[in-house]
C-alpha cells in the first residue's frame, strides 16, 4: 500500500473562524501578546486549544500570503483563512478537491449524504488512523467539516450543502500561484485555468 500521509483532525475543535485568525495574525506581526481566554469563550483549556490551531493555521502560509491576509478585506482574509485550513488539514483537502471540485466541474452542486460516506470508506482503506476513531468523533469531523466549508462560503449552508462557485481576486490568485498553483483548485479552478497562470 502506499505511504500516504496521516490525516489531523484537530479541526474538529474550530471552525474557520476569520475574525480570531485575523486577531492573532496581527497581534503576530505586532509582537503583541495574544490573550488565550478570549477564544475559549471564558475556558482558558479551550482558548489554549484554540490558539495552538490558529497559529498552526497561520504557519501554513508564506510571506507573501500572510501579508494579504493581514492587509485584506474580509472576503480575501475568508478564502486565505480556508486556503491554510486545507493546507493544515489534508482531509477537507481531499474532500474539497476530490468530491466537490469533481461535482461542480460536471455542473453537479449538491453534496449529497451519499458523497461524503463514500468518500469517507474510500479514506478509511487509506488511512489507518481513522480505524479507532469513535463515532462521536466521526460526527465532529462531518459536522465541523460541513461548517468550515459554509464558513468559507464554499457551501451555501450545512442544511442545503449546495456548492458555490468561486470568484477570486487576481491578487488573491496571483498569492496562491506564487507559492503553488495546485492550492488553486480548493477553489474549484479547472486544471486548465490553472496552468494558464503565469
Amino acid at each position: 500500500m502506499a505511504k500516504t500521509n496521516k490525516y489531523n483532525f484537530s479541526f474538529t475543535g474550530f471552525s474557520l473562524r476569520t475574525n480570531e485568525m485575523a486577531k492573532v495574525a496581527k497581534a503576530m506581526n505586532v509582537g503583541l501578546p495574544i490573550v488565550m481566554v478570549d477564544f475559549g469563550d471564558g475556558n482558558r483549556n479551550t482558548g489554549q486549544r484554540r490558539l495552538v490551531e490558529i497559529k498552526k493555521r497561520l504557519k501554513q502560509f508564506t510571506e507573501r500570503e500572510f501579508e494579504l491576509f493581514l492587509s485584506g478585506d474580509f472576503g480575501t482574509q475568508k478564502q486565505l483563512a480556508f486556503l491554510s485550513v486545507c493546507k493544515s488539514h489534508k482531509f477537507i483537502r481531499d474532500f474539497v478537491v476530490e468530491v466537490l471540485r469533481e461535482k461542480l466541474l460536471v455542473f453537479d452542486y449538491q453534496i449529497t449524504e451519499g458523497d461524503y460516506i463514500s468518500f469517507y470508506r474510500r479514506k478509511l482503506e487509506l488511512h489507518p488512523e481513522m480505524e479507532n476513531l469513535t463515532d462521536r468523533t466521526q460526527s465532529a469531523i462531518r459536522q465541523v467539516t460541513f461548517k468550515i466549508l459554509e464558513e468559507a462560503g464554499i457551501i451555501d449552508n450545512v442544511k442545503n450543502k449546495m456548492i458555490q462557485p468561486q470568484l477570486l481576486d487576481a491578487n488573491v490568485v496571483n498569492t496562491i500561484a506564487s507559492d503553488n498553483k495546485q492550492w488553486l483548485k480548493v477553489f474549484f479552478m479547472s486544471d486548465m485555468d490553472i496552468e494558464n497562470i503565469n
